[in-house]
């Protein structure tokens, strides 16, 4: 895989030209920025920005003002490869507060697995309604505990509005066993782009370690195949990141979230 090349496919693809990734919400072109402005429940945020060292501070600025005035908490999507070098810095002084930073991982769809191999115990479950979206929000509190911030029911929310609104988009399944929810994972699609996207796949503890998330990448690769798009892409922790490398992601960036709340 040509990284400079991909690299600068993904940038102009999903974050330059990017489009809404909910029915709430719409994208925005205000000069050199590129953002998402929803409900409360979506993703707010700036994907890209045309700044250099003589803009950035006022381009921030400016952005603060307008979420603000919505009244709406927002996340600038900082990637390693961004311009001027000391943006990281400008956002931080403006208020911002960094999030921890995933790995932005690609791989093409044709050199990748695509064989579920589920351990004994599991099946997948296709989530096409509100009872999926449920067994969405347990598997996620089961895997990474419920915090109070209730995000496992945000998550499956989102979900469900997208498969009611805009089901060619997204495609989510959750692994269980016997009755009981142990993870889940969706894929995003990105139409008139070569990206699809994955999300999701943390494992309940007694759970890790058996190969479940690699049967959920697997799983949908072969739908991304079947759809004809070129490559897949995560924003990887630390914990999938090793996973996804051996499968054959290669890493384009790093990505912080640099979130500022009203």
């Amino acid at each position: 895989m040509d990284h400079e090349a991909v690299l600068a496919t993904y940038d102009r693809q999903l974050r330059r030209d990017a489009r809404t990734d909910s029915p709430g919400a719409r994208v925005e072109r205000a000069g050199g920025v590129v953002r998402q402005v929803g409900t409360e429940h979506d993703w707010n945020g700036v994907h890209w920005a045309d700044v250099d060292e003589t803009t950035a501070d006022g381009v921030i600025a400016e952005q603060v003002r307008y979420y603000t005035a919505l009244g709406r908490e927002f996340e600038w999507k900082l990637h390693s490869h961004d311009r001027p070098a000391d943006l990281a810095d400008r956002l931080r002084a403006a208020g911002f507060v960094p999030e921890p930073p995933e790995t932005v991982l690609v791989a093409e769809v044709a050199g990748l697995p695509t064989e579920t191999e589920l351990p004994e115990g599991i099946t997948l479950l296709p989530v096409t309604d509100a009872a999926g979206a449920r067994l969405m929000a347990e598997a996620h509190d089961a895997a990474f505990g419920d915090d109070g911030s209730g995000l496992g029911e945000r998550l499956a929310k989102r979900v469900l509005a997208q498969l009611t609104e805009t089901p060619d988009a997204v495609v989510a399944v959750v692994a269980m066993a016997g009755d009981t929810p142990v993870s889940s994972a969706r894929m995003e699609f990105c139409p008139g782009t070569d990206f699809a996207g994955l999300w999701g796949g943390g494992t309940a503890p007694r759970w890790r370690g058996k190969g479940i998330y690699r049967a959920l990448v697997a799983h949908r690769t072969r739908i991304a195949a079947e759809r004809g798009y070129r490559y897949l892409q995560v924003d990887a922790t630390e914990d999938s990141r090793p996973i996804l490398q051996r499968l054959g992601f290669a890493a384009l960036s790093v990505t912080t979230p640099y979130v500022y709340r009203p």
